[in-house]
């Protein structure tokens, strides 16, 4: 089994690739653009991927009771770092991720993901879901990102929990059956993606009070707040792929520039 790389005791980095990671994001911020990628994720392991992890998420992973989850896990954080390094311009051994202090609760064990290495200003953005992972980066502090594969679901039983009023309302109007589970899955990820992009999580919100005006296409102007901070998010819908849906937050001053997909090759 491969040994991970472990995190650096330095996060520096040789300046050429420095100054190229920093050109990198000074181009991000003035195009406002946000980049999605999407990968497949596996059935096993691949010691390819393995290999990227730093020691906490190669512990992480050995966590995992299936083997299947360990994985996606394992994909979806090495194909991160493989992104990170085509778009600042640096190979994958060099781009170490971690976690930013919750700013519900000042926990560092369960914030945001953040980028240690190369220490750029970049927000990043990970979900997963049954065979699929997302990543969403842009140049600043916050964005949020969620994809679910589309299954048939208790609409009416998880409307009451989840959905606010007049959410539950445009659902009622729908009959039962595809277009139904399609629009439940798209209030749940526009949901999923403004709760990751504020950093608070699903706990941290009160689901029944966030409005994502479900009958729209958007983008979609999303308010949330939480210990008395209210926060404009601008939410689009993505397209990746047959048999999944996902959403994308931003925040709303900054949603100006253009959604860059990399589809997988």
């Amino acid at each position: 089994m491969p040994v991970p790389h472990g995190s650096p005791g330095s996060l520096t980095l040789d300046p050429a690739l420095r100054a190229d990671a920093d050109q990198a994001v000074r181009v991000l911020r003035a195009s406002g653009e946000v980049h999605v990628w999407w990968w497949d994720l596996p059935a096993r392991t691949d010691p390819d991927d393995l290999a990227l992890l730093n020691t906490a998420e190669y512990e992480r992973a050995l966590r995992f009771h299936a083997e299947r989850d360990a994985a996606g896990f394992v994909r979806a954080h090495a194909s991160a770092r493989r992104a990170l390094a085509g778009l600042l311009g640096v190979p994958a051994a060099e781009v170490d991720l971690g976690r930013r202090v919750c700013p519900g609760c000042g926990d560092g064990s369960h914030g945001p993901p953040s980028v240690l290495r190369p220490a750029v200003p970049l927000a990043v953005s990970l979900s997963r879901t049954d065979g699929l992972g997302v990543l969403a980066v842009r140049a600043g502090t916050w964005v949020g990102v969620d994809v679910e594969a589309r299954r048939d679901v208790r609409a009416d039983t998880l409307a009451e929990l989840v959905l606010s009023e007049s959410e539950r309302r445009v659902l009622a109007g729908l009959a039962p059956g595809p277009d139904r589970d399609a629009a439940f899955h798209r209030c749940w990820t526009r949901k999923e993606a403004v709760v990751k992009a504020v950093g608070v999580g699903l706990i941290g919100t009160e689901l029944t009070a966030l409005e994502v005006h479900m009958e729209d296409d958007g983008p979609v102007a999303v308010s949330h707040s939480h210990q008395g901070v209210n926060t404009l998010w601008s939410v689009s819908d993505l397209d990746v792929g047959a048999g999944y849906t996902a959403a994308l937050a931003r925040p709303d001053r900054s949603a100006t520039g253009p959604v860059v997909l990399h589809p997988p090759v």
